[in-house]
């Protein structure tokens, strides 16, 4: 799990501690509907200052203990994935009784793997600061981590190329990886800042990850600690490979998208930014498009993505009740247009770093 850079834990004050408590019974109370079928007490939870623990179950005094650390340092995900993980404990003292096994032990295993929980001794899915991929993962990186490179060419031919190849690279391990019906280990994601408002942009920057990345992806209510108000956030969830390639491919495009709107602005000489979120719109619209056109190519060679199956169930698992909505589009401003057209121009490149400076990350920054 990715560590945020906020503020230290002081910075989270008796005010901002009431609500986020007030806001983790409230998580408590709906994944005890979602995963324990009511079964389960309500506890009481109380905030810890401790640095090597995250959290745990206190049977004789029926609480569940957080630490300061991990509301400050760690996404909303990280916590609910925590508290997920002393649900489970807390299930398996009061349901099941089994007093007689060890914390983690085969009662405890059964019980975070009916419900999709993370049963290691952390809680938290993290990434692996020294795990490097294997066998055809590793190969695959070094093709796409060669074709990504050739992409910054500043002929425009070649670049546009090595990133329709790249692409193709990409599909193809999956549809292989599918095809040999092995088990694939999914993890999820936080990706780009909570906001209270989701705008139209983000949105089609989501539609972008699962439709051409190999991820799933849902947007999320998330309490924000430290502003003590709630917000949303996409979660990718997929292989690790994948939801590193979806995480850089959406911190790329949202700085990218930004620096051409600050470039239309000085080509017009406009001051304001009343555009600037249909231009975005646009920006996304219009790469989204030039992908869509890749994928008809990439059908008449045969390659056809549909989708994977056990990744849909393990989104089903963690979000049993997601939904559909519908928004409106700005399709109809010119700066939109304006957008599109210089969307359509984005080549995703760089490369899939291994230097020390990007160690456990299979993509640098974006």
């Amino acid at each position: 799990m990715k560590v945020a850079s906020e503020p230290s834990a002081g910075a989270l004050n008796a005010q901002l501690e009431a609500l986020t408590l007030r806001a983790i019974k409230a998580e408590h109370r709906d994944l005890n509907g979602l995963l324990f079928s009511w079964t389960l007490s309500c506890p009481s939870f109380l905030l810890s200052d401790s640095k090597s623990r995250l959290g745990q179950w206190l049977p004789d005094v029926k609480t569940i203990e957080l630490s300061r650390e991990l509301l400050v340092a760690m996404s909303w995900g990280a916590v609910v994935e925590v508290l997920k993980h002393e649900m489970a404990h807390q299930y398996v003292d009061e349901v099941l009784g089994a007093s007689d096994q060890t914390a983690h032990g085969p009662a405890f295993r059964r019980v975070c793997g009916e419900r999709g929980i993370d049963a290691r001794a952390s809680g938290v899915p993290t990434r692996d600061e020294n795990a490097e991929p294997a066998g055809a993962e590793q190969a695959a990186l070094e093709k796409i981590a060669r074709l990504l490179t050739l992409a910054n060419s500043q002929n425009e031919h070649e670049a546009q190329a090595a990133m329709a190849a790249a692409q193709r690279l990409m599909l193809k391990y999956n549809l292989e990886e599918c095809e040999r019906n092995v088990t694939r280990d999914y993890s999820f994601r936080h990706v780009g800042k909570p906001t209270g408002r989701v705008y139209e942009a983000p949105r089609i920057l989501a539609l972008i990850l699962s439709e051409h990345f190999f991820v799933e992806t849902i947007w999320i209510s998330v309490w924000r600690p430290l502003e003590g108000k709630r917000g949303s956030v996409i979660e990718l969830c997929g292989t690790r490979t994948n939801v590193e390639m979806a995480e850089y491919a959406h911190d790329f495009l949202m700085q990218t998208s930004e620096r051409l709107w600050r470039e239309h602005k000085r080509a017009h000489s406009i001051r304001g930014n009343r555009d600037r979120r249909a231009f975005l719109a646009g920006v996304m619209t219009g790469f989204r498009d030039k992908l869509q056109s890749q994928k008809q190519d990439h059908r008449q060679h045969g390659l056809v993505w549909r989708g994977d199956p056990r990744l849909s169930a393990y989104l089903k698992q963690r979000h049993p009740r997601s939904h559909w909505t519908r928004y409106s589009s700005s399709h109809d401003r010119a700066a939109h247009a304006e957008g599109q057209r210089a969307g359509s121009t984005i080549v995703l490149h760089r490369g899939l770093t291994r230097g020390a400076e990007n160690r456990g990350r299979l993509l640098g920054s974006g």
